[in-house]
């Protein structure tokens, strides 16, 4: 839900696509025609970037290459899954609190909705898996950016990714932003002739969810936890 007192007042349509996504991990097979994603990929390239360098770059897989790139990233995490490391730091590797605490109430709340406990390590393996075949999806994208660009480039390419995400939403589609493809760069990299300059920073699954709506899994933090106002009157 959008948030307590004024925000609910003040909702349009724009405010139930971004309330109502949501990370969708089980998608049907219908297929998203071609046109579908130039649209939603042309109106998401008018997301803002320092300079308009415009430093995102996508590789949309479908069919027998998407099938292909599935595979060879399933039997890597079945075979050699250590052996494969991101070139990107996600997160911290000492999160401090509140984060720390959002962590650990994510995977509490997100294993325990699919009834996997959290040391169960084989069936978490099993779960991350899905990730490679894009839960499903009919289409998958990867997104890069250049190596050569600095921490600014990262944020405009964050504000890119989002508007992917909502351009789908806004089409009826669901969507899944997917840090670990990055982890598989080795494999990804021949598979869509990806040039050594491109780092890969995440996949995004896009389809018809089988659930099309769906109670909010995740908290959502209150404004009032992370908003200083300053200089309006009381």
């Amino acid at each position: 839900m959008i948030g307590e007192g004024a925000g609910r007042t003040a909702r349009n349509h724009i405010d139930e696509i971004m309330a109502g996504r949501f990370a969708c991990r089980e998608f049907s097979d219908t297929p998203v025609p071609r046109r579908t994603i130039e649209q939603i990929l042309g109106v998401a390239r008018f997301a803002p970037s320092g300079a308009n360098i415009q430093p995102w770059h996508v590789y949309v897989l479908a069919g027998p290459v998407k099938e292909r790139a599935s595979a060879a990233l399933l039997e890597a995490h079945e075979t050699c899954r250590d052996e494969h490391v991101s070139e990107y730091k996600y997160y911290a590797s000492d999160l401090p609190e509140p984060y720390l605490k959002r962590r650990q109430e994510f995977g509490r709340l997100f294993y325990g909705s699919l009834g996997i406990a959290q040391t169960d390590i084989d069936a978490r393996s099993r779960q991350t898996a899905k990730n490679y075949a894009f839960f499903g999806a009919p289409v998958g994208l990867i997104v890069t950016i250049d190596r050569r660009l600095e921490v600014g480039s990262w944020v405009d390419l964050g504000m890119f990714v989002q508007n992917v995400l909502l351009a789908a939403a806004g089409r009826g589609l669901q969507s899944c932003p997917q840090e670990t493809f990055a982890k598989y760069h080795r494999i990804l990299r021949p598979l869509l002739s990806i040039p050594a300059e491109q780092m890969v920073v995440c996949g995004i699954s896009i389809g018809r969810g089988k659930v099309e709506a769906r109670e909010r899994l995740m908290p959502r933090a209150d404004v009032d936890e992370f908003v200083t106002f300053a200089g309006f009157e009381a």
